[in-house]
């Protein structure tokens, strides 16, 4: 059987549920702007129409109606236009493997328009009933129906105890700092952007769809603040996270610190390397000092000053032998003049939701056993 024949035999759909399950890749036809306001994981954008286009016909739409908006749009994409917006889409038709969709906002017009032009070259997509619009929607009701129905643990210690790392391991868990691309501290911004808000939460919710598909019994989630970097977390998912129990990670001060220095020290340094080259060490520093000022309010004049002045001697000392052991010490100060102290206070009002306390093997145990 063609290539072409296989395709044929595909049906439009909406069932979103085993869409986002099985990863099917997207065409998304809204224009760049509609896609990088929000998209989903495994979509492409190729429009249909490019911004300025879209524009012209929103406006034609709304003065003249849909059949002068619909002539107009024909005018626009015509010709060599419209044939390499039909290439690239049959070039994703052949790469996705008799798996992919098209959608446009609303899996009308647009949508309709392009699988037609599709069916002329001789190749039929199936398009998203409903859209993202559709889509979108049913990711918002799915979080809400996963977070009130599911079981969640929160794994909670100090900073440096090795949470992330501790939950990478855990086949129930959640990564919700790798979904937010952001360390969930002062220090934790990444060198790539965090996704958009909506991006952020249309990830979680597959998160979530795929969780409850794999029949776990609980869900481990790391104990976050509402915010992790500039992105937050659905309210009703905080709300959950801050009546569940915790279990506690427990290391000693100094396993913490070599936790730290690795995280922010060896690792990241070797990201900026990779994305800066020789400007690497300079943009490293302006992080660390950014990054510090942010908490000048805790840390106080004196503190920052402190503080400022160890991260200096630092870099010095690491253009100087290429020696990174003099950063342990802004860390030990930035353990014990601001994270200790802040978790402490926090910790304080949540004793009563916690269960378990161990080290890493030790919860770890606990987990197995729930």
């Amino acid at each position: 059987m063609s290539y072409s024949m296989t395709v044929l035999t595909r049906k439009n759909s909406k069932n979103y549920r085993q869409i986002f399950l099985s990863d099917a890749p997207m065409i998304d036809l809204r224009a760049p702007c509609e896609f990088e306001q929000g998209a989903f994981p495994h979509a492409i954008n190729l429009p249909l129409m490019n911004d300025d286009e879209r524009k012209q016909v929103g406006i034609c739409y709304k003065q003249n109606g849909q059949d002068s908006a619909l002539a107009l749009g024909h005018q626009l994409v015509c010709g060599t236009s419209k044939q390499a917006r039909v290439n690239g889409w049959k070039q994703f038709a052949q790469l996705s493997l008799d798996k992919g969709f098209i959608y446009c906002f609303r899996g009308g017009l647009r949508s309709r328009t392009s699988q037609k032009w599709l069916v002329d070259a001789g190749i039929e997509l199936p398009l998203i009933e409903g859209g993202y619009k559709a889509m979108r929607s049913f990711l918002i009701a799915e979080t809400e129906r996963l977070v009130a129905c599911s079981h969640i643990h929160i794994v909670a210690g100090l900073t440096g105890s090795g949470k992330t790392d501790f939950l990478l391991k855990q086949v129930n868990s959640i990564d919700l700092e790798a979904l937010a691309n952001h360390r969930g501290s002062s220090f934790g911004k990444r060198i790539s952007p965090q996704p958009n808000q909506i991006n952020f939460e249309n990830n979680l919710a597959i998160q979530l769809i795929k969780h409850e598909n794999d029949n776990k019994s609980f869900l481990l989630l790391e104990d976050e603040g509402r915010l992790i970097g500039a992105r937050s977390l659905p309210l009703i998912l905080k709300n959950k996270m801050d009546q569940s129990p915790l279990i506690m990670i427990e290391e000693c001060f100094d396993f913490r610190v070599e936790q730290i220095f690795k995280d922010y020290v060896t690792k990241m340094i070797s990201e900026f390397e990779n994305a800066f080259a020789e400007n690497a060490l300079d943009e490293y520093r302006e992080f660390l000092i950014h990054s510090t000022k942010k908490i000048k309010k805790r840390l106080g004049g004196v503190g920052l000053s402190e503080m400022l002045t160890l991260i200096e001697r630092a870099i010095e000392s690491q253009q100087k032998t290429g020696n990174l052991s003099q950063h342990r010490d802004w860390i030990v100060y930035l353990l014990e003049k601001y994270y200790d102290p802040m978790y402490a206070f926090q910790m304080a009002k949540k004793q009563q939701r916690i269960k378990f306390t161990g080290n890493t093997t030790e919860v770890a145990q606990y987990i197995q056993a729930i």
